[in-house]
């Protein structure tokens, strides 16, 4: 029986295969192309959006607040010139004094007692001047540790931080349910930012519902005043005391006391952080709602004036509300001024 020679091996090129007569053709190949997801787009804007807002804010409170270097030469010549100020006001009480003795005994302890109670006025006066000014340090430094600590995803130092916005509270009753829930939930979590975001949601989102209220109302009261004014030097008047005792509104809800000089300092945060976020501000869209309002400017301009004053104040609101809130948007975003003053557009929408 002869045996059959094996085949030699072969090679042949892929591309030059041809398949056997009745063979089923090849498949082609299956081509796999990614497509941009919108939503996925939608979430990293408003992530990219939120992140631009939260440096803003950072940056804002270490000018105007957190970081303030003592020794500059502005501080300097302040210091000086206060200090010149006061000793010639102490020698010319000094001198009144000694007149009103020389003049009649009775009148110079009258003058005395007045001095004395003068003095401890103004001494507990600079108490709760510097007292306010470390307390709404204290809060930007809160507000500063805790986005970045929510950032690194730190669970010691969130703690600690909670701990602290807790106690920032602890004199006020009304946020006494909220402390204890918030204690009674941080036993069990062992991720520092969702730690921050319960603190969030439990602490400080029903502060910060009461300030939504004051800018609301704040917001209405100028349109209202600035349309019925009949004199345009009581719309600026109105319109300033209506925005300072925002800002103080605010501050007071957020655990914040600011005196003079603190709501000077303050007062300087929030026109940086309305500086800084003035191009983002105009993503919020105030100019085009305003714009494309129209039925105000039409029917009156006075009414078209107090709209824009409106909006004016509701974003004054807005920055303080950044500035004196103790943490930052984390859980949440932050609002705008279609969200805190709705009626400024309620003519648009029923167009």
């Amino acid at each position: 029986m002869a045996v059959e020679p094996k085949p030699r091996p072969r090679a042949f090129r892929l591309g030059a295969m041809t398949p056997e007569p009745g063979a089923a053709a090849p498949k082609e190949a299956v081509v796999i192309e990614t497509t941009a997801d919108p939503y996925e787009a939608e979430a990293e804007a408003f992530l990219a959006g939120r992140d631009a807002g939260e440096e803003a804010v950072e940056a804002a409170q270490k000018q105007g607040v957190a970081a303030r270097s003592l020794l500059s030469w502005g501080g300097l010549f302040w210091s000086a010139a206060g200090g010149l100020v006061s000793l010639g006001f102490g020698l010319w009480l000094s001198r009144l004094i000694d007149d009103l003795f020389a003049w009649s005994p009775a009148f110079g302890a009258v003058g005395l007692t007045l001095a004395g109670a003068a003095g401890t006025a103004l001494f507990v006066l600079a108490i709760r001047e510097i007292g306010g000014i470390l307390r709404q340090r204290r809060i930007a430094e809160l507000h500063i540790g805790l986005a970045r600590a929510r950032e690194k995803d730190d669970f010691k130092e969130a703690r600690r931080l909670v701990r602290e916005l807790s106690a920032l509270y602890s004199a006020r009753p009304d946020t006494a349910r909220a402390r204890a829930q918030l204690r009674k939930v941080a036993r069990d979590i062992v991720d520092g930012r969702d730690l921050i975001d319960i603190a969030e949601r439990t602490l400080i989102e029903p502060l910060d519902l009461d300030v939504r209220r004051e800018i609301a109302s704040a917001a209405k009261r100028v349109s209202m005043v600035t349309a019925l004014a009949p004199r345009a030097i009581i719309d600026v008047v109105f319109v300033a005391a209506q925005a300072i005792r925002l800002i103080r509104r605010i501050a007071m809800i957020y655990g914040g006391r600011p005196g003079f000089f603190g709501f000077l300092k303050l007062l300087r945060s929030i026109v940086s952080h309305i500086a800084i976020t003035g191009g983002m501000a105009a993503g919020d869209s105030i100019l085009q709602q305003f714009l494309g309002h129209g039925i105000a400017a039409k029917l009156s301009a006075r009414l078209g004036e107090g709209v824009l004053n409106g909006l004016l104040t509701a974003r004054v609101g807005l920055s303080a509300m950044a500035v004196c809130r103790p943490m930052p948007f984390g859980s949440g975003k932050a609002p705008k001024v279609a969200d805190v003053a709705p009626f400024l557009f309620r003519s648009e929408k029923k167009e």
